[in-house]
């Protein structure tokens, strides 16, 4: 597990590091550093979210696999749970068009 999630970072940066090939603007450099952090923030935690979602997903599957008469309370954990791991990536977008 330790080694698919090093490989899963690494990747990560190598396919980020294009970012900071741009020249920076003539009048502030600090903009296109906040425009390269904003974009690596949104990469990292749309992954993460994914990562979130499908171990959510299917532990609730366990669940519901285990106690079929939780089903119901089990599934609105499920919803909630996935909505609030969605805002984050929401949150991250929202961001990066700030950051812009």
């Amino acid at each position: 597990m330790k080694n698919k999630l090093m490989l899963l970072v690494i990747s990560m940066l190598a396919l980020a590091s294009p970012i900071f090939a741009q020249g920076a603007e003539a009048g502030n450099p600090s903009d296109a550093n906040r425009r390269a952090a904003a974009y690596i923030a949104m990469g990292l935690a749309s992954g993460l979210c994914g990562l979130g979602q499908g171990r959510a997903t299917a532990s609730a599957a366990e669940a519901m696999a285990r106690n079929p008469g939780a089903v119901a309370a089990i599934r609105v954990a499920l919803i909630l749970g996935l909505v609030l791991i969605e805002s984050l990536a929401l949150y991250t977008l929202v961001i990066t068009f700030i950051a812009r």
